[in-house]
């Protein structure tokens, strides 16, 4: 099925909703709400202000070709604070800390199912909703499957503790650079903030988590035939590569990434950092990790440079993202948009508004699988739907984050997803067998979450 079904490249996707929104501008009426400062010196839209304007201008079609680099401008904040991400976690990567450290957590509960599934599942989690980490773990997918082989499981469980726990760990991330970060600074919200919710919110999701692999791998078990893959040739493990060991240096570079990360939070929290300290502590990441490892000063800034190189399509694709929000905004329709979204929104409670708001990304992601290109299209328009139907900002950055993250694990448009069902052999048919009913208890798990931080007025 995977090899009839061709998903288009993300940047094809991207354009061809830049044209989309380019007719938009042309065949919506242009309208506009009344907007005032709060407070906290944030702009938020007016309630029953919107109106129809009569003078808006239409824009040529030339425009899809001169808003790109006007959107990379727009967002070069974002950008550049990606490429330093990048740049840095390779530098991480290239001194093996990473994986000897995830290869030791795997190791040490190899002969224990329930606990390689939960060690497993909770170390992707953690790392991916810190770091952002998705494409590192491609590597440890023919680790995983001999293990759980070895065990009497299959494949499918073995990429299930992969995908499961990085999915989980971006849908509640704490202080992921790729989304939460970008998300909440479209949003204007403090970066970081309203953590506390989501590191409780981890518990429940994990445990939910948990339970659809350990429950689906006891059922192999207990009988081999019953496994999704057990016909399929290409699913059946490989031979899998020696982890480098956890020695002292890279023991010192964990300790080292550990700490960047503490001082991350109390930045963040304490001090108000924003993308410019940010994106310095991840720079003086790179020097020291660099430095511990006992690089050559020419390998440091090459990997460096290849691993910034390496977010470069993510890069183009924030700045093509931020096109298709720059052209709404250009043509007058997005606060048409806005009306139109809220309008039915605004007609029902607040509960019920935030799960619309959770419907809308999740049906999104199929089309924007990047996170961070998603928080740029969505959260122009979900933050003043928000301020209209009475759902604060950091309740719409959550349903943005349980639509992109939780997604992210079943959508074919994801090249994470495609790139580990590949290497491991599992067509995505079977793979959706096995993870649709655990996207449908996720789904209402964080409807149930997002009606409750409407209740404790989650901010």
């Amino acid at each position: 099925m995977t090899d009839r079904f061709r998903v288009p490249h993300t940047l094809v996707l991207m354009f061809a909703m830049m044209v989309v929104a380019l007719v938009l501008t042309w065949i919506l009426p242009a309208g506009s709400f009344d907007s005032e400062l709060t407070e906290a010196g944030r702009e938020v839209v007016i309630p029953g202000t919107y109106q129809v304007l009569d003078d808006a201008p239409r824009l040529p079609p030339w425009s899809l070709l001169t808003v790109v680099p006007r959107a990379l401008a727009d967002a070069q904040g974002i950008i550049f604070f990606v490429l330093i991400i990048g740049g840095a976690l390779a530098v991480v990567r290239a001194t093996g800390a990473i994986d000897a450290l995830l290869g030791q957590v795997i190791s040490r509960f190899g002969h224990s199912p329930g606990m390689l599934i939960f060690a497993g599942m909770f170390a992707f989690a953690v790392a991916s909703a810190t770091l952002g980490m998705a494409e590192e773990y491609i590597p440890f997918a023919a680790i995983l499957i001999a293990l759980c082989v070895s065990m009497r499981m299959d494949a499918v469980a073995a990429i299930g503790i992969m995908v499961v726990g990085y999915g989980i760990g971006y849908g509640v991330a704490l202080i992921n650079p790729f989304t939460l970060l970008i998300a909440q600074e479209v949003a204007e919200l403090q970066p970081g903030s309203g953590m506390w919710y989501r590191a409780v919110l981890i518990v429940p999701f994990l445990a939910v988590g948990f339970h659809h692999v350990w429950r689906y791998a006891r059922r192999v078990q207990a009988d081999p035939a019953a496994s999704l893959v057990a016909d399929v040739a290409s699913a059946q493990p490989p031979a899998s590569e020696d982890q480098p060991p956890l020695d002292r240096r890279r023991m010192l570079v964990l300790l080292a990434t550990l700490g960047a990360l503490v001082l991350l939070v109390i930045g963040i929290a304490r001090y108000g950092w924003y993308l410019v300290e940010l994106g310095a502590v991840f720079l003086g990441l790179a020097i020291v990790v660099g430095l511990i490892a006992g690089m050559r000063l020419d390998k440091l800034a090459n990997t460096f440079s290849k691993g910034a190189a390496e977010l470069a399509g993510t890069a183009i694709l924030i700045g093509f993202a931020r096109s298709i929000a720059l052209l709404l905004e250009d043509g007058e329709v997005l606060h048409t948009i806005v009306h139109a979204l809220a309008t039915p929104l605004a007609a029902v409670p607040a509960e019920l508004s935030a799960v619309g708001m959770l419907g809308i990304q999740s049906l999104l992601n199929l089309f924007i699988p990047s996170g961070s290109g998603q928080a740029f299209v969505t959260m122009p328009l979900m933050a003043p739907i928000g301020d209209l139907v009475g759902v604060s900002r950091q309740i719409s950055v959550l349903a943005f984050q349980f639509g992109d993250g939780l997604m992210n694990m079943i959508v074919p448009t994801n090249p994470v997803l495609m790139g580990i069902l590949g290497l491991a052999g599992i067509p995505y048919d079977r793979w959706f067998r096995f993870i649709a009913p655990l996207i449908l208890k996720l789904l209402v798990l964080s409807a149930i979450a997002l009606v409750v931080a409407v209740w404790v007025g989650y901010q």
